[in-house]
């Protein structure tokens, strides 16, 4: 506890007395920054919040983290083969600079997400597209090529929100870095890289999605986002009544929160969010499908839990977590945790232990690169699996980087594993994500390219039944859980934190978003 009140002081050296201005402001708090906050061209969670924030989507996520609801859209009709989705936009909608929504810019954002000039990493949220067009300026017509099951469902990302063109081509470059423009209830302001992203109230805001109870505008003039990476700090922070709202107090420390008299904690329900470490297969040192079972089996999952994250997640034995959406039941026992088998799997690949302890293979050491981003639990847990991998003769080189610089180190393809947390909301959208080839060098950093994979998600995105959808997506986790592509290690609990005085606060689980909107806070 000294630790955490010393962490108080110093905060407020920094955050300043609070003054009558700073009433009219809603203080959040985050551990991570993004490099940007074009929500095209990243996959990054940390810049997902954000953006959700100040743009819109078609549609939108009620909080059961499956239906989908009207937003800037307020009905749709889909044709009987599923290729061409017909959009009602709604007529009362404006940016925040004032220029008026219409389907112009729909079929605008569409064509950029897809366009192969910009590479967008999660262009295939929109499907194969053949075409967008705007019928009447509130009509859009959405054609794709072929039927894709998950559409609607993919729409309520932040990869699918509505840019201004005007805003996107006057600041080039500098688009989600010094300005961008959105529909959003908030309006981007400011950002001070590593340090703080401010928001301001979109006065004209009144067409916030029905899960809420306000429609807007938000109660609050600013919404202030400081970057706190020190996760001790953080907690400090929350307990000394210095922030309002934040979702990002480590784990390990929720007991202790949940008993501050000032504080609420609420978790997220559903929530999936897997921290995995991922196999560049293309790498000598894991291209063997033993080498990398031999280490997924070799780690004490329940161990890391309790120890590190004290209970605050569960041990992931799957990609997909059981209670996802279109689970294949086949994938329980694919992984067993068992030492010696792990041994006796790196001797037949021709792993050799070495004197020093350390397997060796024609004159190489067995020491993959591994690189985490500094933030949270993932050094504690990357160490923790080092220790296990050294029981088994392999010698993980662990790298930590910031968050600001982690995925650019990441597309040098120089390492072996990587680990991030992902949050999905079914078996379709974590998969297509990561494992189909179209995807690869990012998010499939896997580099894994497999005509049987490809297939099997093909088959599941035009499937035009529940049952057909399943059925192929049960095929395709299969086929990548059985080579072993990742380690699962856990299933992330998360939490927002609030002052109690806050009113209206209830988490979201979007793309680890559970401020999302923001419509209903109050004091």
């Amino acid at each position: 506890m000294r630790g955490i009140f010393t962490s108080v002081v110093a905060l407020l050296g920094v955050l300043g007395a609070s003054t009558a201005a700073e009433a009219q402001t809603l203080k959040m708090m985050k551990s991570l920054d993004a490099p940007h906050y074009d929500g095209q061209r990243t996959t990054w969670s940390p810049t997902s919040d954000i953006v959700n924030m100040f743009q819109d989507t078609l549609v939108a996520m009620d909080w059961d983290g499956k239906t989908v609801i009207p937003y800037l859209a307020k009905s749709w009709t889909v044709s009987p083969d599923g290729k061409l989705y017909t959009f009602k936009l709604r007529d009362d909608v404006s940016f925040c600079s004032g220029k008026k929504f219409t389907a112009t810019d729909v079929v605008y954002s569409f064509k950029r997400l897809t366009s192969p000039e910009l590479k967008a990493p999660l262009a295939w949220r929109a499907g194969n597209l053949k075409d967008i067009r705007a019928a009447d300026p509130y009509t859009v017509e959405y054609e794709l090529a072929e039927p894709f099951s998950d559409l609607l469902l993919n729409l309520t990302m932040f990869t699918t929100a509505i840019h201004n063109k005007e805003s996107v081509e006057s600041l080039g470059k500098d688009y989600g870095t010094k300005a961008a423009d959105g529909t959003g209830p908030w309006c981007f302001e400011s950002w001070q890289p590593r340090t703080e992203i401010v928001l301001k109230r979109h006065d004209a805001y009144k067409w916030g999605p029905s899960m809420y109870t306000n429609k807007g505008p938000v109660k609050f003039e600013k919404l202030s986002i400081k970057i706190v990476p020190e996760d001790a700090s953080r907690v400090a922070a929350m307990m000394g009544g210095q922030f309002d709202v934040t979702h990002q107090i480590p784990l390990q420390f929720i007991q202790q929160v949940k008993s501050s008299p000032n504080l609420n904690v609420q978790e997220a329900t559903p929530n999936f969010q897997l921290m995995y470490y991922g196999y560049k297969t293309t790498r000598p040192m894991v291209s063997d499908k033993r080498v990398r079972e031999a280490m997924n089996i070799a780690i004490k999952r329940a161990d890391i839990v309790k120890g590190i994250m004290l209970g605050n997640a569960d041990p992931a034995y799957t990609f997909i977590d059981p209670k996802a959406l279109d689970f294949a039941d086949a994938t329980k026992n694919i992984i067993k945790e068992d030492v010696e088998r792990a041994k006796k799997l790196l001797d037949e690949a021709g792993w050799k232990m070495g004197a020093d302890g350390i397997r060796e293979k024609d004159g190489v050491k067995l020491a993959p690169k591994v690189y985490f981003t500094q933030v949270a639990y993932f050094g504690r847990v990357s160490e923790a699996i080092q220790g296990y991998m050294r029981q088994i003769g392999v010698d993980w080189k662990v790298q930590g980087f910031d968050s600001t610089i982690a995925f650019s180190k990441m597309s040098e393809q120089d390492y072996e594993l990587w680990t991030v947390t992902f949050p999905y909301m079914s078996a379709g959208d974590l998969l297509n994500f990561y494992f189909d080839s179209k995807n690869i060098p990012a998010p499939n950093r896997m580099n894994w390219k497999d005509e049987k994979t490809d297939e099997y998600l093909k088959m599941a995105r035009a499937s035009l039944t529940e049952a057909d959808r399943a059925k192929y997506y049960a095929l395709a986790q299969q086929r990548v859980t059985e080579e072993h592509l990742w380690m699962p290690v856990m299933n992330i609990q998360m939490y927002t934190t609030s002052l109690k005085k806050l009113k209206g606060v209830r988490p979201h689980m979007l793309y680890q978003n559970t401020f999302y909107k923001g419509l209903d806070y109050s004091f």
